[in-house]
C-alpha cells in the first residue's frame, strides 16, 4: 500500500483506533495534544523550537513522505492522530516504514503485542547489519579544499561494542547536501547559502570514512564516545531507518550536516538541551561543544591523519636521518650506503618507516604502478631486518572545542592620515590567520560575513570593509610533501582611486602560492589575480594581477605578521599595499589587536594605524 493512500485511509482509521489496538482497553480517549508536546514526539517530528528562525513550530522535514497528515510538517498533533490510526492495525505496513514512532505510539498508548515489527523483513534485515553497543560522534578536522568542509565535518558511529581499535565493521552515519558532480565550490557556497539543496542522512562503512578522511584527505578525526545506553540507541537506530530517503532543505551554516546530527541523537535522549538554543551558525565545532554542555560526552580519542603521522615521525630524526629517509622513498637502494649501514639498527628502522608511510603518502589516491609497489615491498622489508621498540603515539594537538568561539565582536580606535576614527567590527564566522591558534589548523583561516564600520568627525559612518567569504590555506612544505597554499577574498572594501581619494569597490581576488614552517614562523608567497568595480571610476572595471609576499608568526601567547602586496592593474594603475598585524589573546574567548597599514599608488598613500579589543562568542 503507498503511503498516500495511507494517509488518505488515516482519518477513516482513527474513529475506530481504540477497537483495533491489540489488547488494550482505555478507560478514556487519549490526549493527544498532550502527547504531541512530549520531547519525544518534538524530537521525532524534529519540530523547530526556536534553534534557527525559518518555519518556527514546524517540522525542518521538506518531504511529504515523511508525512502522513496532510497537515503534518506544521500540526504535530494531526501527526500524532494520523500516526495512531495508521499504525494501530497488526499487519500495518505503516509500522515498517515508522518503527520509531510505533514504539512511541505503544508505549503512550499501552499497546501490547508480541513481535509487533516481525512482519517487516526489509527493516529486520537492515537493523541486523546495525550495530548498537555503542554510538560516537566523530569530528575530521578542517579540509580546506571542500566547501562543505571547509569548517570540519562531524558524523556519527554506531559500534557494536566500546573499543576505539576496533571499529573496522562500525556504520558512519552521515548527512549531507545530495549536490550534483559538475557544481563547483563558488556554486556549491552559494546555492548552500540560500538552502538549494536537499540534505540527506546515509549509512556507510566506516572503515571507508578512515581511508577517505585520514588518508586521502590528510584530515586528523577526534572521535566523543557518547554515554547513550542501549534503549537510548535504538531510538536512534529506529528512526535513522524512518529517515531513508527523506529530504530536508540543507543550510550552509545552520541547518546543515551539524545540526541534524544533534536532532539525530536528541530522539535518543529528549531531554537534553541540544536544539532548543538559537544558533545563527551551527558549525561542526559548536556540535561538539553542544554535546559536552548536554553532558553527553563520555571519552575522547584522537586519530592522526597519515600526514599527521610522517610529521610527527619526521620530527623525531634528526636532519641527516630526515634527508636519508628521502633518499630512501625515493630509491630504497640507499640503504646499502654506509651512511645508513653505520646507523644502530633501531635508527635505521625509523628511518625506513618514515620512507615507507612518505612513500604512500605519496601515491595515496589512484592505482599504484609496479615501481611504487616493488619500492614499497624492498621498504618493508628494510623495517623488518631491523629490530626496534614500537614507535611512540603521534601526541594529540590541543582538540577543536579548545578553540576560541565562532561569532566575533570587536570595538577599537586609530588614526588615519591625521584624522582619528572609532570602529566596530562584527564577524558571523570564524578564524582568520592572527587569532588564537589553539585547537585550530595551523595556517588556515576562514571568514565569513565579516564586517567594519567606522566613524569620524568629517565623514560620519562609513563602511571600510564587507568581508563574504576570506580564505586563507598555508599548507607548508617539506621534504615529505608539497602542497599548494592558496586564498580566494571576495566582498567590498574602501580602495584608492583618483587624487588621493578611496571609494567603496567590490572585488574578488585570490590565487596558488607556496608557504613553508621555520619553527613557530610561516612564510608565504602568492600569485594574486584580482578583478573589482569602483562606482565612478574610469572605467569601473579594472582587473590587476601582481604577487604578495607576508610572514605569519603562530603561537598560543602572540600571533603576528607583515605583508606586502603589489597588483599591476590593466589600465596602467599600480599599487601597493603593506601591513603589520600583532594579536595578544588576554584568554579564550577575548584578545587584544594592532595594525598598521600602508597603501601607495600613482604617488599617493594612505597611512593608518589601529588597536582593537575583540571578542568571541557563539
Amino acid at each position: 500500500m503507498s503511503f498516500k493512500r495511507l494517509r488518505a485511509c488515516g482519518a477513516a482509521l482513527v474513529a475506530g483506533v481504540f477497537a483495533l489496538m491489540p489488547c488494550t482497553a482505555l478507560a478514556s480517549p487519549p490526549d493527544y495534544a498532550a502527547l504531541a508536546a512530549t520531547p519525544r514526539w518534538q524530537a521525532l517530528m524534529h519540530v523547530n523550537q526556536g534553534a534557527t528562525l525559518r518555519g518556527i513550530g514546524s517540522s525542518y522535514v521538506d518531504d511529504a513522505d515523511f508525512f502522513l497528515a496532510a497537515d503534518g510538517k506544521r500540526d504535530a498533533v494531526a501527526e500524532l492522530r494520523a500516526s495512531a490510526a495508521v499504525l494501530a492495525p497488526p499487519d500495518s505496513a505503516a509500522r515498517c516504514r515508522f518503527p520509531a514512532r510505533y514504539r512511541f505510539l505503544a508505549e503512550s498508548l499501552g499497546w501490547h503485542a508480541h513481535a509487533p515489527l516481525a512482519h517487516c523483513h526489509e527493516y529486520q534485515e537492515w537493523r541486523a547489519q546495525m550495530p548498537i553497543g555503542q554510538l560516537v560522534l566523530v569530528f575530521p578536522a578542517a579540509y580546506l579544499n571542500s566547501p562543505s568542509s571547509m569548517f570540519g565535518h562531524t558524523l556519527l558511529r554506531l559500534d557494536d561494542r566500546p573499543d576505539p581499535d576496533s571499529v573496522w565493521l562500525s556504520k558512519a552515519i552521515n548527512f549531507g547536501a545530495q549536490a550534483g558532480a559538475a557544481d563547483n565550490s563558488f556554486f556549491y557556497i552559494w546555492r548552500g547559502l540560500a538552502g538549494g539543496y536537499p540534505g540527506q542522512f546515509s549509512v556507510s562503512s566506516y572503515a571507508e570514512k578512515i581511508r577517505d578522511y585520514a588518508f586521502v584527505e590528510n584530515r586528523d578525526m577526534w572521535e566523543y564516545a557518547l554515554n547513550l545506553d542501549v534503549d537510548e540507541m535504538d531510538w536512534v537506530v529506529r528512526h535513522l531507518w524512518e529517515l531513508r530517503g527523506i529530504n530536508f532543505d540543507y543550510y550552509f551554516f545552520d541547518e546543515n550536516c551539524s545540526y541534524r546530527l544533534l536532532e539525530l541523537v536528541k530522539v535518543g535522549r529528549p531531554e537534553a538541551p541540544l536544539t532548543q538554543e538559537l544558533r545563527f551558525a551551527e558549525l561542526p565545532v559548536n556540535t561538539v561543544r553542544a554535546f559536552y554542555d548536554a553532558g553527553l560526552v563520555a571519552d575522547r580519542r584522537y586519530r592522526p591523519s597519515k600526514a599527521r603521522e610522517v610529521e610527527a615521525r619526521a620530527a623525531r630524526l634528526d636532519s641527516q636521518a630526515r634527508a636519508l629517509a628521502v633518499a630512501l622513498r625515493d630509491d630504497p637502494s640507499a640503504a646499502q650506503t654506509p651512511a645508513f649501514e653505520n646507523r644502530p639498527p633501531e635508527q635505521r628502522r625509523r628511518i625506513a618507516e618514515l620512507a615507507y608511510r612518505a612513500l604512500r603518502l605519496e601515491h595515496r589516491e589512484g592505482a599504484r604502478d609496479a615501481d611504487v609497489a616493488s619500492d614499497s615491498l624492498a621498504l618493508l622489508r628494510i623495517v623488518q631486518r631491523n629490530a626496534a621498540p614500537p614507535s611512540a603515539p603521534v601526541p594529540a594537538p590541543p582538540p577543536p572545542e579548545s578553540g576560541h568561539d565562532t561569532q566575533m565582536a570587536s570595538v577599537g580606535a586609530g588614526r588615519q592620515d591625521g584624522r582619528d576614527f572609532v570602529s566596530l567590527g562584527y564577524r558571523l564566522t570564524y578564524h582568520d590567520l592572527f587569532d588564537r591558534t589553539t585547537g585550530f589548523l595551523p595556517g588556515a583561516a576562514i571568514e565569513g560575513l565579516d564586517i567594519n564600520l567606522r566613524f569620524d568627525e568629517v565623514d560620519g559612518v562609513s563602511l571600510e570593509t564587507l568581508d563574504l567569504i576570506n580564505i586563507r590555506s598555508l599548507a607548508p612544505r617539506d621534504a615529505f610533501t608539497k602542497p599548494t597554499s592558496w586564498f580566494v577574498h571576495t566582498g567590498l572594501e574602501q580602495a584608492p582611486v583618483a587624487d588621493s581619494d578611496r571609494a567603496l569597490a567590490g572585488f574578488i581576488q585570490g590565487g596558488p602560492g607556496a608557504s613553508w614552517r621555520v619553527g613557530d614562523l610561516l612564510p608565504y608567497v602568492f600569485g594574486v589575480a584580482r578583478l573589482e568595480s569602483v562606482s565612478g571610476a574610469d572605467p569601473d572595471l579594472a582587473a590587476g594581477v601582481g604577487t604578495e609576499v607576508g610572514l605569519a608568526f603562530q603561537a598560543n601567547a602572540v600571533q603576528w605578521g607583515m605583508h606586502a602586496r603589489w597588483l599591476e592593474f590593466t589600465t596602467g594603475f599600480s599599487r601597493l599595499r603593506t601591513g603589520a598585524v600583532v594579536n595578544v589573546p588576554v584568554s579564550r574567548d577575548n584578545a587584544l589587536r594592532g595594525d598598521c597599514e600602508r597603501e601607495t599608488w600613482d604617488g599617493d598613500a594612505v597611512n593608518s594605524c589601529s588597536v582593537s579589543f575583540r571578542h568571541f562568542f557563539d
